[in-house]
């Protein structure tokens, strides 16, 4: 069973926000024609995107041609909202959940959805997480930080408390990446600012001792092949030994965090992934694509099935046994 966890739904419309707020900046989709439509942030252009964000049957095709059996959708962070009241975000979170749910019911035995929830109100979070598991979600998707509140805010951490307590696996998506005006040009923020912002979300559960606090049996995946972090981490273990400072509250070295935490594939390079592999252990990596997107892998599955380094069981458990057991799929599909 070969198992896609990081791809992306958009639904074909939703109800107009802007208007139901009295708010600006909110997203909407621009149609340019049947199959193509820009993703709009209030006037502004944000992606262009195609039919397979919101055709079961697209999607599912284009997964027979590169040989997926299961996709695992989740919505683009833009969807969020968590810079708004956390009510209007409850509102989003329940209609995409829903939207969700529309779109894998034309293909129940292909898609699955991930959630999201409201991570600025840790009560409303926790009751629309609980609300979508029930509803048919396997898991939720969170960003990566709520304003300046990282993975281990007092909220977020009574959050991932919960899904614990409920069995709920987490993918965690960066997003509202930190820039300035250096980073306007090229999509820097995406290819600069994106894999910091993953990497400072593990080091941010690492370095606060948050892994001491949260039991073993929660399940997180961070996309993008964990950011830079694999490819910092000798940097970080160091620091870790020459500085107390940043040892205050890291009771061990930080690399023996890394069986606390899932990584996705999305590394687009072979010596990437060799990397990745011999930082997390092929154990500890799943497929991700970030599918369909333009900075998503094409074909799905390529880099792994190419990479010759790994042997059969390896790419296997990659490419869908960690997965089934990460989303429990093998008792649920």
């Amino acid at each position: 069973m070969i198992i896609d966890l990081h791809s992306h739904f958009l639904p074909a419309a939703w109800p107009d926000l802007q208007a139901r707020f009295g708010t600006p900046d909110w997203p909407w989709m621009r149609h340019v024609d049947d199959e193509h439509a820009m993703l709009m942030l209030g006037t502004r252009d944000f992606r262009p995107v195609y039919d397979a964000c919101w055709n079961a049957q697209r999607r599912v095709a284009e997964m027979d041609r590169d040989g997926i059996d299961i996709q695992i959708i989740s919505a683009t962070p833009i969807l969020f909202a968590y810079g708004r009241p956390a009510a209007q975000a409850e509102y989003c979170a329940r209609i995409f959940n829903d939207a969700a749910l529309e779109i894998c019911s034309h293909a129940p035995t292909r898609l699955r959805a991930l959630a999201q929830v409201p991570l600025q109100d840790t009560d409303m979070a926790c009751r629309e997480a609980s609300r979508a598991m029930a509803s048919g979600h396997v898991g939720v998707q969170i960003g990566n930080h709520v304003g300046d509140r990282g993975l281990d805010d007092a909220g977020i951490m009574t959050f991932l408390h919960h899904c614990a307590q409920e069995d709920i696996p987490l993918l965690i998506h960066p997003w509202d990446m930190m820039t300035n005006a250096r980073m306007g040009p090229y999509m820097l923020p995406w290819l600069v600012s994106m894999p910091a912002e993953t990497q400072l979300s593990i080091l941010s559960l690492i370095l606060s001792g948050a892994f001491e606090r949260l039991p073993r049996n929660l399940r997180l995946c961070f996309a993008h092949g964990g950011g830079s972090f694999p490819y910092l981490l000798g940097r970080v273990d160091n620091a870790w030994r020459n500085r107390d400072i940043v040892r205050v509250d890291c009771p061990n070295l930080p690399s023996s965090y890394v069986d606390r935490f899932h990584v996705d594939s999305a590394v687009f390079d072979p010596d990437a992934l060799e990397l990745l592999v011999r930082v997390m252990g092929d154990e500890r990596i799943m497929l991700g694509s970030d599918y369909p997107f333009p900075l998503g892998e094409c074909p799905v599955g390529g880099l792994v099935r190419s990479a010759t380094f790994l042997g059969a069981d390896a790419r296997a458990r990659i490419l869908g046994g960690n997965a089934a057991a990460f989303l429990g799929l093998s008792r649920n599909v």
